[in-house]
């Protein structure tokens, strides 16, 4: 910075001379009297408006003195020490994000407050070993393991509304942050061409693995001034416009566009909607269906309607582990629907805002993992994954033409909001039902059906017929999974949520399950939230699709169960008696084999047959079986005169041959035959053979050889053999 500092002289001189050094003089012509208008001005120590009484007509000569000093420099945009061989590395000085002087204070959210007591519990036992001396070291690994277990069960079932809390964390990591994580080289660039720059939205070029990339995205504040400064995240109209300037680069120049979402939504205030924030957004939507680049969205935080998909309108949409995207805040919609914003829970979970729900309705395309407390407590890890899952995303997309990019871009948000409508349901029922069971009668359908054909099955399966079907694994997940879902929306409909949770991560302490190690002062409370529940449930007309269900699952674990009990039973059976049985049995198989030959029994066999029939029977008593009958059937056995009647018929046939062969005079042909298959003469020999074939079913009556076969039939009734049991009780 510079100043001058000057000071006026008369000067009756003609010319103008200067001084060596930072002074010099000049002369100047003008009017005293126009000297008089100036009042901070001096004049040789006398001020300029005591001057009027001269009234001085005539032009004067002045020489004025000036003197230049140096200042200090600006700090921004440019430093003094800048590296002129800098090749690499983020431009830092062109940006006002700098590293946190002082480290950010850790956030324990409400949730979190069981685990924060494991983790003091931990410190004092760490503490104590350190003043004693002695030695806790089995303590702290069994605290140590207990507050792992506990950290992973509460955040692999959070609810909705807990990862909403999670997304609005203050230290979780913001654009800025994972965009320093992931490139190598970046530079930000500012303004919106039109006299603004919103730094609620920031923009600019980063390379990865060498390639150029446009980022843009919602930058929250990591304190209260950043966040005042940076506006909470909610940009203006100048936001979007800059934001849509950047995206027209980006697709001139061939740069796939990379956007960041978190913010709560689009600034509303009165002078964002007198700039036209709607028309800027709207602008925004349009735009980016026409761009001929790849466009890939990250949701980083909480997606606020509009104010999101400004920047979101993308052809892949990845969304963090604990992110949030919704159309409406739950406080907000729980305040429409409920008139309460402590409904919040309820509307989080009708929302369908979680990451997952959303991959689901194929809003999102991925869910990209966060590390074990959320993405604060490892940002640089968060980052690496988001990188992969950009590159991996970028790669694929560059495979396609420009057509073809915006073909996928277009399809993507054409089928969003696609269902499938379910069977009807009967006109009777559908009188009497409630709007939330038309979609319970779809889904037990099928398992209903099942169900009853088991039963009929059980019904009809006696003796030797085999068992029924059973009910498919899958269809009993899928009825379980609901009856949990439906149990989750029933616990926070009646209120029972936080007592849920709470009883939840007291059993998650101790370090078993069992009842002798829950305190009675749980098991007081787990009995009476269970009397709350069932008490609430049991109210006529209401949670009619959850009692439904409830039904069919316990009716369908009772089928289960008592297949599952027949089948140990068999098993008992067939391992205890199948040494014992083994001797019988074989008697029974040889028996059984003879009569099939149509050999006779003995009377030695037939004894044997007996006694082995009791002994099964005994035996079978003894394992606390009832035999309710025998099953016999009567095998049929040969007659004793089959043998002869067998080689009459075959003398029969022989001869009507012989008598056609002397007939047709076939006799040369055979002896002709004999011949060509002694001289291998294989064509000849087929020839005569099928010949003699012909002649002799051409000479032979048929019908008449028929009738003699008849005569030597074997008599249908054929003898019985003794009563063999089948081997079956």
């Amino acid at each position: 910075m510079t100043s001058l500092s000057m000071s006026v002289a008369l000067n009756g001189g003609e010319g103008c001379r200067f001084l060596s050094g930072s002074h010099f003089f000049t002369k100047i012509d003008f009017n005293v009297s126009d000297l008089s208008n100036s009042l901070c001005k001096a004049f040789y120590g006398v001020r300029l408006n005591h001057l009027e009484r001269y009234r001085v007509r005539r032009r004067c000569r002045f020489c004025v003195f000036s003197r230049i000093r140096k200042g200090q420099k600006h700090e921004y945009p440019w430093p003094g020490d800048i590296d002129p061989n800098l090749r690499s590395g983020h431009l830092n000085y062109l940006s006002h994000f700098k590293p946190l002087a002082e480290k950010p204070k850790p956030v324990t959210l409400d949730f979190e407050k069981p685990l924060v007591d494991l983790e003091k519990k931990i410190i004092d036992v760490r503490k104590m070993a350190d003043e004693t001396g002695l030695d806790f070291s089995d303590q702290i690994n069994s605290l140590e393991n207990k507050y792992q277990q506990a950290l992973k069960d509460l955040y692999t079932h959070l609810t909705p509304i807990q990862r909403l809390s999670i997304a609005r964390h203050p230290n979780r990591p913001t654009f800025l942050d994972h965009i320093l994580n992931i490139t190598d080289k970046w530079v930000e660039l500012h303004g919106d061409r039109s006299g603004y720059d919103d730094p609620a939205i920031v923009t600019g070029i980063g390379s990865m693995g060498g390639k150029r990339y446009m980022f843009m995205g919602h930058q929250k504040g990591r304190n209260t001034k950043e966040n005042i400064q940076r506006n909470f995240g909610m940009p203006t109209p100048h936001g979007y416009r800059k934001a849509l300037r950047m995206m027209k680069y980006a697709d001139h120049h061939g740069f796939p566009i990379v956007t960041f979402i978190d913010t709560p939504g689009a600034f509303a205030d009165l002078k964002s909607e007198e700039l036209g924030q709607g028309e800027a957004i709207a602008q925004n939507l349009r735009t980016m269906f026409g761009l001929k680049v790849p466009i890939i969205t990250v949701v980083i935080g909480e997606g606020g309607s509009g104010g999101a998909l400004a920047i979101g309108c993308s052809n892949k949409l990845f969304m963090l582990e604990n992110s949030v995207f919704y159309v409406a805040s739950p406080e907000a919609c729980a305040a429409i629907l409920w008139k309460s914003s402590k409904a919040a829970p309820k509307a989080a979970e009708k929302l369908k805002i979680t990451s997952t729900e959303l991959c689901k309705l194929k809003i999102a395309d991925e869910v990209i993992p966060e590390p074990l407390g959320g993405a604060h407590t490892d940002p640089a890890w968060t980052s690496q994954q988001i990188k992969l899952a950009v590159i991996k995303a970028v790669e694929e997309l560059s495979g396609l033409d420009t057509e073809g990019l915006l073909s996928h871009r277009h399809h993507k948000f054409r089928q969003l909001g696609g269902f499938i409508e379910a069977d009807t349901v009967e006109p009777e029922r559908k009188r009497s039902m409630k709007k939330k069971e038309a979609g319970i009668v779809q889904t037990t359908a099928e398992l209903e059906a099942e169900i009853e054909n088991l039963k009929k099955k059980a019904r009809e399966s006696k003796g030797s017929k085999p068992p029924g079907p059973t009910i498919s694994d899958e269809v009993m997940e899928n009825l379980r999974r609901e009856v949990d879902k439906e149990m989750t929306e029933a616990f926070i409909s009646m209120g029972l949520q936080e007592k849920l949770e709470a009883i939840k991560m007291e059993l998650s302490k101790s370090s078993t399950a069992s009842e002798s190690a829950l305190s009675p002062n749980v098991k007081e409370r787990a009995d009476k939230l269970a009397q709350e529940f069932n008490l609430a449930l049991s109210r006529p007309g209401s949670y009619l699709g959850l009692k439904q269900k409830l039904e069919t699952l316990t009716e369908a674990s009772r089928l289960l169960e008592q297949q599952a009990k027949g089948e140990s039973l068999k098993r008992e059976i067939n391992a205890r008696l199948q040494e014992q049985m083994k001797g019988r049995m074989e008697i029974l198989r040889m028996a059984r084999e003879k009569v099939t030959r149509g050999e006779q029994l003995d009377e030695s066999l037939t004894e044997e047959v007996e006694t082995a029939k009791e002994e099964l029977k005994e035996m079978l008593k003894s394992a606390k079986l009832e035999v309710i009958a025998l099953g016999k059937k009567k095998l049929p056995s040969a007659p004793p005169d089959l043998e002869e009647r067998i080689a009459q018929a075959d003398l029969l046939i022989g001869e009507e041959i012989q008598r056609a062969v002397e007939a047709g005079g076939l006799r040369e042909k055979i002896n002709e035959l004999k011949e060509e298959m002694k001289s291998a003469n294989r064509e000849r020999a087929l020839e005569l053979e099928k010949e003699i074939r012909e002649r002799i079913v051409a000479v032979i009556d048929s019908e008449e050889l028929k009738k003699k076969l008849e005569s030597l039939t074997v008599d249908p009734q054929l003898h019985a053999s003794p009563l063999v049991d089948n081997g079956r009780g």
